[in-house]
């Protein structure tokens, strides 16, 4: 069975499985025995109480959001939602079902293409959503945040997504392979890299302008989007992979509570005074890979086998390091002002300070040196662009 008619099954066996009127009409059985014969597991014909099971405990798994109400049991009027989602997304298709993802329980709009593998891991997939125009369209990229230990390319903000395809900008976000002793850095840089080549190698395909592709991610996602803008093209003109032949540069990239440095003695300067008394900056450090000391930790996430190498590894991954005047403009956001005081609840204090906007003033002060294009927004600050949206659609779209 093809997989865009997934959707279209999750109705039917949504209706088939929560009410007993329904459930005893055989002309519906009928239909998803033949759209989906799999479920019959033991190929009698008929769908047994178990396998209505299976069925069931299926869609609760996959579209968790179905149940609106939380009671762990699928109403009629749950189940009337998802249909409606269904017959009218296959309407406006014209009869083709897109894939299938959790947005489709959420109201959301389900991706042109969902779970491309460009890796062999798991987590090298992403989903993409296809502009509908008659020309080629911009392409920008969501690579989500998570300290690169967490989070997933279903992070991406459903309205700043919709907002940009009806821009006539096409949509992406990716996962990566999380930061492990068998992964580290830059790892999640590399498979972000990749995702990229091989969307910029379905260009024709999926009618893509290969020339104008954005990048946008916060935390961790915005560190990834910073090495893609101002790294040199990382192509291989000579590669027997026609992927890797494909360009890493960038058009722009917008980016939220970016760390643009990695640095020892950065945070110390840049962050350190913010603390007080409160507590040293070490503090801020987490273990890795079985390493409490933050100059081992830090070894270890670069996969490194001395201080000096892993420093050298980062410096070519950081922002501030690499940005030259050259490269794409970039839009940075953080959520306070650079008068904001320290909050008081000690939870909150790393994830404030980590994401703190005085990382997007040390970029934006290097860039203005450098005479290269970069524009910060936090609370109160004079700005040309309101969002990371307005900025793609003056940077992607206008010639």
């Amino acid at each position: 069975m093809k997989r865009n008619n997934l959707i279209l099954i999750t109705a039917l066996m949504l209706a088939w499985t929560t009410s007993p009127s329904i459930a005893a009409s055989n002309p519906l059985e009928k239909q998803i025995l033949k759209l989906q014969p799999q479920a019959d597991k033991n190929g009698d014909g008929k769908l047994s109480k178990a396998e209505e099971a299976a069925l069931n405990k299926m869609i609760m798994k996959r579209f968790p959001r179905a149940d609106a109400d939380g009671d762990g049991v699928l109403s009629t009027k749950e189940m009337q939602a998802v249909m409606r989602q269904a017959a009218s997304r296959a309407k406006r298709q014209g009869g083709q079902k897109p894939t299938a993802t959790k947005d489709d329980a959420e109201g959301g709009q389900a991706p042109t293409h969902a779970n491309v593998k460009y890796g062999d891991h798991e987590r090298n997939v992403f989903d993409i959503w296809l502009a509908d125009s008659p020309r080629p369209t911009p392409l920008a990229i969501y690579i989500h945040g998570g300290g690169l230990r967490a989070g997933s390319k279903e992070k991406l903000n459903p309205a700043e997504r919709g907002q940009l395809l009806e821009a006539g900008i096409s949509v992406a976000a990716i996962n990566y392979r999380y930061l492990s002793t068998a992964t580290p850095k830059p790892t999640p840089y590399n498979d972000a890299r990749r995702a990229l080549q091989l969307m910029r190698s379905k260009a024709r395909e999926w009618n893509l302008d290969k020339d104008k592709v954005a990048a946008f991610g916060g935390s961790a996602g915005a560190q990834i989007c910073m090495w893609l803008a101002f790294s040199d093209d990382m192509a291989k003109p000579d590669s027997k992979d026609p992927i890797e032949r494909e360009s890493t540069r960038l058009t722009c990239v917008a980016t939220s509570g970016g760390q643009t440095a990695t640095s020892a003695e950065f945070w110390l300067k840049t962050i350190g005074p913010l603390l007080g008394d409160k507590q040293k900056i070490e503090s801020l450090a987490r273990p890795f890979g079985g390493e409490s000391d933050p100059e081992k930790a830090h070894i270890a996430m670069w996969g490194a086998k001395t201080l000096e190498e892993a420093n050298e590894i980062a410096s070519r991954h950081t922002a501030l390091s690499i940005v030259s005047p050259d490269d794409p403009p970039i839009f940075m956001s953080y959520s306070m002002s650079p008068t904001a005081k320290l909050p008081t609840d000690p939870k909150r204090i790393r994830g404030w300070l980590i994401h703190h906007v005085n990382l997007g003033i040390a970029l934006k002060e290097k860039s203005d040196a450098l005479k290269h294009e970069a524009h910060l927004k936090y609370p109160g600050a004079d700005i040309e662009y309101q969002s990371q949206v307005e900025f793609f659609v003056d940077k992607l779209l206008k010639k």
